[in-house]
């Protein structure tokens, strides 16, 4: 089965930075010029970027929107959005910017009306991110945890017509201890959409896990920081 390893360049005031378990207290800037960066991954070989306002996540609408769409005009790969994308103008001025596909993830929760008319307008350029903690959805940055099911909640936004689904468990998430491979693989095998997972890849090993667990993609962060993972290498690997 084919798999897409999507790096993944989160943007908090304008630079490319990681969180740990979400927490914005715990940020570690990895570089001033997040347009050098989604080049680098792009020459290493990346089919699709994978971007994450996280400003945006927290204030409920775009922050960084210049740099954005200085990375969408820079590089020649599909780019994905994801953070503080709660209206149908903001879906389409990021669409309109060249982001190919817009990752809804709070109005998920909040406002599925708000999914099912962007649905029906753009199709498979929605995407849904669900964030969970213990099983559990998390809103607003990740700063409130809602009473929906992850497993729930990715039903219902299937019946709704979304094909994409970023599944995030928080707890793994910036601590490069491996993912949770358990609830990857109950989305995975639980819906017919595309799952891809994310949080807690730390190692090559991990992504060619995850490839058994059927997801059809899998975003990679800290990891390609740090250099525990090499993307030419992951690339490479779940080709085989």
């Amino acid at each position: 089965m084919f798999m897409i390893i999507y790096p993944a360049i989160d943007i908090k005031q304008g630079k490319c930075v990681r969180l740990v378990q979400g927490r914005f207290s715990d940020v570690t800037v990895y570089s001033d010029d997040p347009v050098q960066v989604a080049l680098r991954w792009q020459q290493a070989g990346a089919e699709y970027i994978h971007l994450v306002d996280l400003d945006g996540a927290l204030a409920g609408k775009s922050v960084n929107y210049d740099v954005i769409k200085k990375i969408v005009d820079s590089v020649s790969v599909p780019v994905q959005l994801g953070g503080g994308i709660r209206s149908m103008e903001s879906i389409k001025t990021m669409l309109e910017a060249g982001i190919s596909r817009v990752i809804l993830g709070t109005s998920a929760v909040k406002n599925p009306q708000l999914v099912r008319e962007a649905v029906d307008r753009y199709k498979e350029k929605i995407a849904v991110g669900i964030d969970a903690k213990d099983g559990k959805v998390a809103i607003e940055g990740w700063e409130s945890i809602s009473e929906f099911s992850a497993l729930s909640l990715g039903e219902k936004m299937q019946q709704m017509g979304v094909k994409t689904i970023i599944y995030t468990d928080i707890s793994c998430d910036g601590m490069l201890q491996g993912p949770n491979f358990d609830a990857m693989r109950e989305m995975a095998e639980y819906l017919s959409v595309d799952v891809i997972a994310s949080g807690g890849v730390s190692s090559l090993q991990d992504i060619l896990e995850l490839k058994k667990t059927g997801v059809s993609g899998v975003i990679v962060g800290k990891a390609l920081y740090t250099e525990n993972i090499k993307l030419e290498e992951a690339l490479n690997a779940v080709k085989e």
